[in-house]
């Protein structure tokens, strides 16, 4: 089923496998490319092939690595390219579908592990963003040059300034060096209006950026 063809809650599955990882974000309409390696996903990438090709990324909130503790609220990403390398391991992009909130886990046999999700809350993820009424792209700017220049980082100003609205809130919402919390705010912001204003937001807090000097 092409990507395309989700237009209701009824083409999406009752039970979706999920990838727990920390700090990484996935958004509806929004592309997220992985590196898979350890034994377990790549069993979860194999099924999910063969299967609906969708997979649940789930931010880790706490708990041991083998048994994280998932937050409450993910998204389901198609595998939209897919390409296994000489060394067995699995590069693969996935793009979002649609966000669900964590129903119950159930109880497998599988080395992954499995969710039944509720998409209801977040049945407009299936429709095309609403791009009215955004907060101006003036003080998403200003706010991103304050969070630049606070924690020493650098931006590529001339490709920033020509990014339409929809894709620059989305880039920098899964690239900026956010927490896991205020990534998984970010995640559960109802529109993209809210998603900007909580971007700005959490821009213009004194947030210590990573040790790389670059917008990931």
């Amino acid at each position: 089923m092409p990507a395309q063809t989700y237009h209701k809650i009824s083409d999406l599955p009752e039970d979706i496998a999920v990838f727990p990882l920390p700090g990484m974000l996935l958004l509806p309409h929004w592309h997220l490319p992985l590196n898979v390696f350890e034994p377990r996903y790549l069993n979860m990438v194999d099924d999910a092939m063969e299967g609906t090709r969708l997979i649940g990324l789930v931010q880790m909130m706490g708990g041991a690595r083998e048994n994280p503790v998932l937050a409450s609220v993910g998204c389901a990403g198609r595998i939209t390219r897919y390409e296994e390398t000489s060394d067995g391991r699995y590069l693969i992009t996935l793009t979002g579908v649609a966000r669900f909130r964590l129903v119950e886990e159930l109880v497998t046999k599988t080395p992954y592990r499995i969710v039944r999700p509720s998409w209801s809350r977040f049945r407009h993820d299936l429709m095309p963003p609403v791009l009215t009424d955004l907060p101006p792209r003036s003080d998403l700017l200003t706010a991103l040059h304050h969070f630049v220049e606070r924690n020493d980082l650098s931006a590529e100003w001339s490709e920033v300034a020509n990014v339409p609205m929809d894709a620059l809130i989305n880039a920098l919402s899964t690239g900026c060096p956010f927490s896991p919390a205020e990534k998984q705010a970010l995640l559960e912001a109802e529109t993209l209006n809210a998603r900007c204003e909580t971007l700005i937001a959490l821009l213009e807090m004194n947030i210590p950026g990573d040790d790389t000097g670059q917008l990931q």
